[in-house]
């Protein structure tokens, strides 16, 4: 399973900074790809924002975050991070985290097999 380490909410101003984290434990986080997900107010599907291959070399953003979120991983501790900057009005959303074994489409939620409980960011004046 995944565990967020924050699973409260979180609230934010326009142009701040936050990180996510979550931890894994039960399935073999290390050769596992990782990925962020959020899913906004208004929308009714989760938007794929960060993904990250087992080793942390290889890492893929959506066109709404990349320059302002890095994806990482500590595997000897089973963590999975997300550092967000310059934080937008639109980044408000639910955020999860995500691990997959055999990743063909990092972009499509139906693919991964364990998943966070998801973590609530606003962004608010």
């Amino acid at each position: 399973q995944l565990q967020p380490d924050e699973s409260w909410g979180v609230l934010v101003q326009p142009g701040g900074s936050l990180r996510l984290s979550c931890t894994a434990s039960g399935f073999g986080f290390a050769y596992f790809s990782i990925a962020w997900f959020r899913q906004a107010p208004v929308k009714n599907y989760c938007e794929a924002v960060a993904n990250c291959a087992s080793t942390g070399y290889y890492k893929r953003y959506s066109d709404t975050v990349n320059g302002r979120f890095t994806i990482s991983r500590d595997n000897p501790k089973y963590t999975a991070y997300l550092e967000m900057n310059n934080l937008k009005l639109e980044d408000t959303g639910v955020y999860y985290c995500a691990a997959d074994a055999l990743l063909n489409n990092w972009r499509s939620a139906g693919e991964y097999d364990f998943w966070g409980q998801g973590t609530q960011v606003t962004v608010s004046a």
